[in-house]
């Protein structure tokens, strides 16, 4: 990856420069998961989660910004192909996914198209986004359609950016440059044929089917470890070598060393035609889950000795920091999954 010429810049201060997107869509980091024939990538899993903690260790806001928004055109596998088609390879632009998982709003199905109505939360990229993708409760005759086991039908929607209002209401005190904002989509008509489901699959490509599950837990797991082994760097330059930064580097390398892991027996079984199964799939959240609680504590503990450097702004202890700590409160990891872990 050729990262070297903003080794050390403040990427993620404010929002990504133009210089700044213009360099991801260089290295085309958007399509990480996206099929060569549709002008990706076509990263394996391990490939794909070393490139993305390589860039969270780079800056913060620059892993979660790639994470979530190469994770959104990983929907490319749920699009029907001529859909897939007209948007990846309809577009002068690079193409650049992102949006909402929460259920935010509803979907009025008139024939084969639906009436998108709402808000949503937590767009990663806003700004950036070509187009956004949202989940919605199905209605008919505005009445809930409810699935056979009684709970309310929900569907995915992918909308271009000229049919969304973005909400400018992301004011963290780190991860600035994601932009995660909230948007709007006020009674936008929408073809069937843009709507689509995580499990229905329209590619046979082995990292389609990965669960997206699984997927979302390891693409944001690495964005931690990513942060925290830059955490551990600059703490290095300032206190040398003392117990907090190896105890810090020993969290750092054992987390490292069991994402990877499971990265890579994960690949050997899609590769294989195998599936998943869930017990594995739960081990690794909560393998995870408790990873990024020993993160957090590690960074935690050794925070105090850092002096007045880490508390000020613009120092790389301070940014990383930021990050890290406005990272953890997304609800994949939530700590309440971590109430067993001394």
């Amino acid at each position: 990856m050729a990262m070297h010429r903003f080794e050390g810049a403040h990427i993620g201060e404010g929002e990504f420069t133009p210089e700044v997107l213009d360099w991801i869509a260089r290295e085309n980091w958007w399509n990480l998961w996206v099929p060569e024939s549709f002008g990706g990538l076509g990263m394996s899993l391990p490939e794909g989660l070393e490139t993305l903690r390589s860039l969270a260790r780079l800056d913060g806001s620059l892993g979660w910004t790639v994470t979530l928004c190469s994770g959104a055109n990983y929907f490319i596998g749920n699009l029907e192909g001529d859909v897939a088609k007209g948007i990846f390879m309809g577009s002068k632009a690079p193409v650049c996914f992102g949006g909402s998982g929460g259920v935010f709003g509803t979907a009025d199905r008139e024939g084969d198209t639906y009436v998108v109505s709402g808000t949503w939360k937590y767009a990663t990229g806003a700004p950036y986004l070509t187009h956004f993708t949202l989940n919605a409760r199905v209605r008919e005759n505005g009445t809930d359609v409810i699935r056979e086991d009684g709970t309310p039908l929900v569907r995915s929607f992918v909308l271009g950016r000229k049919d969304v209002e973005i909400i400018r209401d992301w004011n963290t005190m780190g991860l600035r440059a994601t932009a995660t904002h909230s948007f709007a989509v006020r009674a936008k008509r929408v073809h069937g044929r843009y709507s689509f489901s995580y499990d229905e699959l329209y590619r046979s490509d082995p990292i389609f089917k990965i669960p997206f599950g699984v997927f979302a837990d390891l693409t944001l797991w690495v964005n931690y470890i990513g942060m925290a082994e830059h955490f551990w760097e600059e703490a290095r330059k300032v206190a040398g070598r003392n117990d907090f930064v190896d105890r810090l580097q020993r969290a750092v390398s054992d987390a490292d060393g069991e994402c990877s892991g499971h990265g890579e027996r994960i690949w050997h079984l899609v590769s294989k035609a195998e599936g998943i199964p869930e017990a594995y799939a739960r081990e690794i959240h909560q393998n995870a889950t408790d990873s990024v609680g020993l993160l957090a504590e590690a960074v935690v503990k050794g925070y105090p000795m850092l002096g007045i450097r880490a508390a000020t702004m613009g120092h790389p202890l301070n940014r990383v920091f930021r990050d890290f700590f406005t990272a953890t409160q997304h609800h994949i990891f939530s700590p309440l999954g971590r109430r067993g872990h001394r």
